[in-house]
């Protein structure tokens, strides 16, 4: 399908952290010479860059069905991807109404790996968990041309969780026991969003998950950190009432915080222990690992030591 037929491709949360998936998805498109409609929430410096790197860019709210409609009309193909908040369920079917109403070919849905072990009778604490398994049924029962990709924690949020404990004190504190887990990296993530939306054909209807290499508890996820900064980490198994009294202090929304509180505690249960193939079958690349994630980002870590 020739990307002049198909007009733009609709970008969602565009504007996030340079690295992050939604701006790392137009940067892929863009360098195969696809042409994309990135969709923003405010007129600012982001937006800006966007237009830079060769975007068309539209600022828009996903909650506004007015907004959406301006967005995804004279697109064929869509990612849909939002950060975590308590109104993503109404995100998620405002787009499909609206997609529905325009006919797009290509939907491609940001879930997250939970769903696939969730139903009626067993779902999680998380509001944000149970609103992904309720979005996917949205999108099913919307008859859209869905692609679902199901990505497992992002190594970007143990960056955020466990930096600061490797830094100052080379520690990873974190309150997930002996359980296992395989994150994934953003940039993989990315990777595969990309190549669903430049060739969605051969992919409608199905669900991909997502992973890291290799599934380990967090004394292997110390031993790779310690190999990637030459210097001793370890692992301090913190208390859950600590970790969530250390999310409160940080100030998170109490949706943000009731979702990774709820991670965590799936973690220590093991429910994160799993390996799917999902990047390697679509980009027909590995995914990024523990060590080699920890040298990109050595300098958050504390530095690698000479």
């Amino acid at each position: 399908m020739s990307a002049e037929r198909t007009g733009p491709i609709l970008v969602t949360g565009a504007a996030g952290q340079l690295g992050g998936v939604g701006r790392t998805v137009v940067d892929l498109l863009l360098a195969r010479g696809l042409p994309v409609r990135a969709l923003v929430r405010r007129e600012d410096e982001r937006a800006t860059a966007l237009r830079a790197a060769g975007a068309e860019v539209m600022v828009g709210d996903l909650l506004e069905p007015a907004d959406v409609y301006r967005a995804v009309r004279g697109t064929r193909r869509v990612y849909f991807g939002m950060s975590v908040s308590p109104e993503y369920l109404e995100a998620t079917v405002t787009m499909a109404a609206v997609a529905r109403e325009l006919g797009v070919d290509a939907l491609v849905n940001m879930s997250q790996m939970t769903v696939s072990e969730m139903s009626v009778h067993d779902t999680t604490p998380s509001r944000q968990q149970r609103q992904h398994w309720l979005g996917e049924q949205a999108l099913a029962w919307s008859s859209l041309p869905v692609v679902t990709i199901r990505p497992t924690i992002f190594l970007e949020s143990f960056l955020t969780l466990a930096a600061a404990g490797v830094r100052d004190r080379g520690r990873i504190e974190l309150p997930f026991g002996a359980g296992k887990t395989n994150p994934v990296a953003a940039a993989d993530v990315a990777r595969v969003v990309a190549e669903l939306l430049a060739d969605p054909s051969p992919h409608l209807g199905r669900v991909y998950e997502l992973t890291g290499p290799g599934s380990q508890d967090m004394h292997g996820f110390a031993r790779e950190a310690s190999d990637a900064l030459n210097r001793e980490v370890t692992y301090a198994d913190i208390p859950p009432e600590a970790f969530e009294a250390g999310l409160r202090r940080a100030g998170l929304p109490e949706h943000v915080a009731q979702h990774v509180v709820t991670m965590g505690e799936l973690h220590r249960a093991g429910r994160y222990d799993r390996l799917a193939d999902g990047v390697g079958r679509v980009t027909g690349l590995p995914a990024m690992g523990v060590r080699e994630f920890v040298s990109l980002h050595a300098d958050e870590f504390g530095g690698r030591r000479s």
